[in-house]
């Protein structure tokens, strides 16, 4: 028989264990990426630190998901984009094919085991061809509520499933057998028109959905309403639409002639944030429809184009700030709200950031709607277009740009050759050119930065300990030109609009035709890098350092150096408390880490298809593990895919 313990040591053994088994706890917290951006705040930053930047040039492939679904028979599939971030739980990875398609993975292998098709119909033409990701929610230990741990996926017909963490099967007691039709509840009759494509806030008693409306078919598209479900048995709990539809709205007047009672869209299709504490959800809204013609919606336009803070349990607004004014540029805020704690003069102050498609970053307070940097308004250019009359100034954050302001002439031209950059010198001499927010025209315009942005969907990620922020941008310019309704088809007929989107914008008496600033051999007309990564320091208000983003190597024939002028991107960047920054994003295929403080490269690795997307990062059984979605992008010319890479330390330097 043992010897027993003295009953010290035996204290001292429980309490060693109970020690032991806190820090265990902690270490799990820090393993979760729980939700699409990391946390409730979308910092895109994780706490853990085996990977380091002495370390981070051994990340070896750890494993390799192909989803098998890509878009084959689809309308729209040559525009799909596999931009999934996964969320991880419970040794499981959780994330979402273009089409809606659901998976469950293996954390440690990547092997499938679960997947849901929510059999959307393949012969629409979806506004929007994409699903950001999935939410997961937890019932409180009290609920006897079936399906205890909850994955919500949005859909491209704007419906909303929940889905059994565990076995991927609909959970019948929420709205109808696990399904909720947000599109009829909006009142679209037009299937695919209103769909969703970032995954919802969810709290323990509520979820919060947007959603994604085409931009510029008519002045009366869908509304853009914001629903708040109850995430137990579907059950809606408020709705916000951000155009005011009645005089009783404090917002109303901003929209003249009645206008907010027919006016569509200004619905937010990025990412939510939710301020848990203090029961607050933040709305990046978009763009009023159509976006590049207001004059059948004179005024300001609130709630349109604002960073909207509502009351999650009873969708008021709280306090807004509208960052563009009667918007016409297409300049809606694409990018999910990022909460942190601003670090200023001994005080610690609660912040939220916006970035914009104009590459400007915008901090206000999160609790007040206060801006932390300073924001003043600026004159703009008038509009020459009959029926147009824009807000003479517009907001400008007191943070430097992330990308250029200037006024785009002739001698700013680029070209491979001289006959290239000729070409480009005598667009821009055609076009209108005076400036961010030179309006849209009937001769031509040329937009800088473009209308995908500056910054995009990717957003920022912010590490907070250092007080900096990182953000990836768009360098390009864009052409837009207004058409009198009446010579439509005339210049259709004639040709005119080969190599341009054109747009009806019912409702008005012009129609939109869009395109890329670029030149007669397909290049950017304006000098690279065009794409680019950078941080900003928030204690100094300064840019740290920026790099061009990306080579053309999948952009230029072999012949031709893989220079690294940064290229077109998407997806955003992730942070680690190591100080490293992981991004994909760029349209050649590597995934990169970069020095948070200095933005030395430290790694690449190569991908299947360009990763286009947000990586995560988690912690399972002792090994960290940074996973990207490899699919390409369809929409922006780079090959599409259906590949998920996991990269990690090999088990030997663990």
């Amino acid at each position: 028989m043992k010897k027993p313990r003295p009953l010290a040591l035996s204290i001292f053994l429980f309490l060693f264990a109970l020690l032991a088994v806190q820090a265990s706890a902690k270490v799990d917290n820090a393993s979760d990426w729980p939700v699409y951006g990391g946390d409730d705040g979308g910092q895109r930053h994780s706490q853990l630190s085996q990977i380091t930047p002495n370390n981070v040039a051994g990340l070896e492939t750890a494993w390799i998901f192909k989803s098998g679904v890509m878009a084959a028979g689809f309308s729209n599939e040559s525009a799909l984009s596999f931009q999934t971030t996964p969320i991880f739980w419970n040794g499981k990875l959780f994330l979402s094919s273009a089409t809606g398609n659901v998976f469950a993975v293996d954390a440690a292998t990547g092997e499938e085991i679960w997947r849901f098709d929510p059999a959307i119909p393949p012969d629409m033409d979806y506004a929007e061809f994409a699903s950001r990701g999935v939410s997961i929610w937890h019932a409180p230990e009290s609920s006897e509520a079936k399906c205890s741990h909850r994955i919500f996926s949005g859909t491209l017909t704007g419906g909303l499933f929940a889905l059994d963490a565990d076995t991927g099967k609909p959970c019948e007691e929420f709205a109808d057998n696990g399904f909720l039709d947000l599109r009829t509840l909006a009142g679209s009759t037009r299937i695919g028109e209103y769909t969703i494509t970032s995954p919802p806030v969810v709290l323990a008693d509520i979820l919060i959905v947007g959603s994604a409306i085409g931009d510029n078919g008519a002045v009366d598209l869908d509304r853009g309403t914001v629903t708040a479900v109850d995430p137990v048995d579907g059950r809606i709990l408020w709705r916000f639409d951000p155009i005011p539809r009645s005089p009783d709205n404090p917002a109303y007047s901003s929209w003249a002639n009645d206008s907010g009672a027919i006016t569509g869209a200004a619905n937010v299709w990025a990412p939510l944030s939710v301020d848990r504490e203090n029961r607050l959800v933040y709305l990046p809204t978009t763009s009023p429809s159509p976006d590049f013609y207001g004059g059948e919606r004179l005024g300001d336009n609130n709630y349109a184009n604002s960073l909207v803070a509502l009351d999650v349990d009873t969708g008021k607004v709280v306090w807004h700030r509208q960052l563009v004014h009667h918007d016409v540029w297409d300049y809606d805020l694409p990018a999910q709200p990022v909460l942190f704690t601003l670090h200023r003069g001994g005080e610690k102050l609660p912040a939220v950031v916006q970035a914009t498609k104009m590459g400007m970053l915008f901090v206000f307070n999160r609790l007040t709607g206060e801006p932390l940097y300073e924001v003043v308004e600026r004159p703009i250019p008038k509009s020459d277009v009959v029926g147009e009359k824009l807000s003479p100034t517009q907001p400008f954050s007191a943070l430097p740009p992330l990308v250029s302001q200037r006024t785009i002439t002739a001698d700013d031209a680029w070209g491979v050759a001289l006959f290239d950059k000729w070409d480009c010198q005598n667009t821009i001499e055609s076009l209108r050119s005076e400036g961010i927010y030179t309006p849209p025209s009937l001769q031509g315009t040329l937009m800088y930065p473009g209308y995908p942005g500056g910054s995009n969907w990717g957003g920022v990620s912010v590490d907070e300990e250092r007080q900096v922020i990182i953000a990836n941008v768009n360098q390009i310019g864009a052409i837009v030109r207004l058409v009198p309704r009446d010579k439509v088809e005339a210049e259709k007929a004639a040709g005119m609009f080969e190599g341009w989107q054109l747009s009806p914008m019912r409702g008005t008496p012009y129609a939109m035709a869009r395109k890329p600033f670029l030149s007669m051999l397909g290049l950017p007309c304006l000098a690279p890098p065009w794409g680019k990564l950078l941080a900003l320091d928030l204690k100094s208000s300064t840019i740290l350092w920026e790099k061009p983003l990306g080579t053309i190597e999948e952009l230029a024939p072999a012949i031709v150096p893989n220079f690294e002028f940064g290229t077109p991107n998407a997806g955003g960047a992730i942070t680690t408390a190591t100080g490293l920054t992981f991004i994909g994003a760029a349209m050649d295929h590597y995934l990169r880490a970069f020095d948070t403080q200095t933005g030395e490269k430290l790694w690449q690795h190569s991908l299947p298809r360009s990763g286009m997307a947000t990586p995560m990062t988690y912690q399972y059984q002792g090994r960290q593990y940074v996973v990207i979605a490899a699919g390409g992008h369809g929409g922006m010319g780079a090959a599409p895919g259906d590949t998920l890479v996991a990269f990690a330390l090999p088990h030997s330097k663990l």
